[in-house]
Order: C-alpha cells, then structure tokens, then sequence
C-alpha cells in the first residue's frame, strides 16, 4: 500500500522536503535522546562547541567590540544567557560571567555536553540508515551545502552575529 502522503510529497518544492527531512531527523533524535532538549537546545548546544574553536572566539570577541551596546543589544544578550542558562542546568555547559576575553560572558561544554553531542551525532547517523541515504545522496547534499551556505554566511558576517 503506497503511503497517503506520496502524492502530496510528489508535487513539493525543494525547500518543503528539506524541511520534512530536516524535522525527521530532528524528530528521530529528540525520540531517542537520553535527555529531553528542546530543539533550540540542540541547536545552542552545538553553538557553544563552535565557538569554542579560537577562530570564532576571535570573531565573537571583534564583533562584540564593535557592537552598539543600547537597550536592545542588553535585551537580546539578556535572553540569550536565559537561554544557555538552561543547558547549565542540565549539567551540558558551564557559564563563565566574568570571562578575561572582553565578552560579557562565555560558555563552556561540560563532560555530559560532549557526550550528549556525541549521541546526537550517533543518532543522526543512525537516522541516515534508517532513512537510506547512500553516498550519492551524500555527494549530492554536499554539493547543495556548500552552493547554499554562502548565503547564511554572509547575513551573518553582515550582521556581525556575537551570540
């Protein structure tokens, strides 16, 4: 019996089936996750591991200097430390409030935020067996990354993100 959706999905856009498989796989892993965490846990938490490479400390700390501090700049740097806040309680990161880098705090990954971030990398390769991706699709996303990422990265670099 085919699936009641086949057709619906036949006639999408690009942009509606990378969001179907983006929110399998983020379904898949959130199932299966040995602690809850919201999706923009996830994705905070791998924030915090890229930006402990020195490269973007660097940048973070350049922006964060070049930046308007005005009312809204402290309501956002506020409710992103909430946010991170949040994943300290869990255990997943440490907050450094008075960091010596010139920014008004930093993050840290803890030993149970590696090794969560480690069984999400295990589970999304889990999801792509699942779901049959072989290394032609590999081959083929790769290629769409890397033609997509340019745009991402210019609106930050323009935007001159800190967080």
């Amino acid at each position: 019996m085919a699936h009641p959706h086949k057709n619906a999905i036949a006639e999408m856009d690009a942009s509606s089936l990378i969001s179907i498989i983006a929110e399998s796989k983020m379904t898949y892993v959130r199932e299966n996750l040995s602690i809850f965490l919201h999706e923009s846990q996830i994705k905070l938490l791998r924030n915090v591991k890229k930006h402990e490479k020195p490269h973007h400390k660097k940048v973070r700390i350049r922006e964060y200097e070049k930046a308007d501090k005005d009312d809204l700049f402290n309501m956002h740097l506020g409710l992103y430390l909430n946010k991170y806040k949040k994943l300290e309680k869990n255990g997943l990161i440490e907050i450094d409030l008075n960091p010596d880098n010139g920014l008004p705090y930093d993050c840290l990954l803890t030993g149970k935020g590696i090794e969560i971030l480690e069984e999400i990398a295990r589970l999304e390769n889990e999801w792509e067996g699942i779901v049959g991706i072989s290394e032609d699709d590999r081959e083929v996303l790769k290629k769409l990354a890397l033609d997509s990422f340019e745009i991402s990265y210019k609106h930050k670099k323009n935007k001159g993100f800190i967080f």
